[in-house]
C-alpha cells in the first residue's frame, strides 16, 4: 500500500512539475524570442498558458496532500479534538461533494466540445483537450479528498 501512495504521490508531482516546467520555460523562450532576437513566436504565449494552467490544476491534489492550502483555522484551533474530528468530516465530505461536481461538470464540458470541431486560436489544438484537465484534476482532487475523509472518519486526525 505504501508503494502505490508512494507512486500516486511521485505521478502527481511529475506531472504537475513537467506542465509548470514547460510553460515556464517557453515564458523565457517567448521573452528571448520578442526581445532579444526580434523574433516573437505566436504559439508560445498559447502553449504555454496551457502548460501553466495544466500545471496548476494538477498541483491541486498535491497541495491538498501536503496541507499546503489556503486555510482559515481561528475558529478550528479554539474547538476540541472531538469538535475539530467532525469539522474535518464536515469539511472533507462538502469537499467530495465539490469535486464530484467539478469532476462531473468538467467531464461535460470535455464531451460539449469535442463535436463541436472547436480549436484553439494560433496552433489549433482541439479545445476538448484543452479542457481535459478539468475531469483529470477533478479526479484527482477527489482522490485525496476522499482519502483525508477516510482518515479524518478513522480519527486519525491530520498527519
Amino acid at each position: 500500500m505504501d508503494r502505490a501512495k508512494k507512486w500516486w504521490a511521485l505521478t502527481e508531482d511529475l506531472l504537475a512539475g513537467t506542465f509548470l516546467t514547460v510553460g515556464i520555460t517557453l515564458i523565457l523562450y517567448g521573452a528571448l524570442m520578442r526581445y532579444v532576437f526580434s523574433d516573437p513566436k505566436a504559439w508560445v504565449m498559447e502553449i504555454s498558458t496551457y502548460s501553466i494552467v495544466w500545471g496548476v490544476l494538477l498541483g491541486v491534489p498535491i497541495a491538498w496532500r501536503n496541507n499546503q492550502h489556503i486555510r482559515i483555522d481561528i475558529l478550528y484551533d479554539k474547538l476540541s479534538g472531538s469538535k475539530q474530528r467532525l469539522m474535518d468530516i464536515f469539511s472533507n465530505g462538502v469537499c467530495v461533494i465539490f469535486c464530484i461536481a467539478f469532476t462531473y461538470y468538467g467531464l461535460q464540458l470535455v464531451i460539449e466540445r469535442y463535436p463541436s470541431g472547436m480549436t484553439s486560436m494560433d496552433v489549433g489544438i482541439p479545445m476538448w483537450i484543452v479542457y481535459l484537465v478539468l475531469p483529470i484534476s477533478g479526479f484527482l482532487f477527489l482522490l485525496r479528498s476522499v482519502e483525508k475523509l477516510v482518515i479524518a472518519l478513522k480519527g486519525e486526525g491530520e498527519k
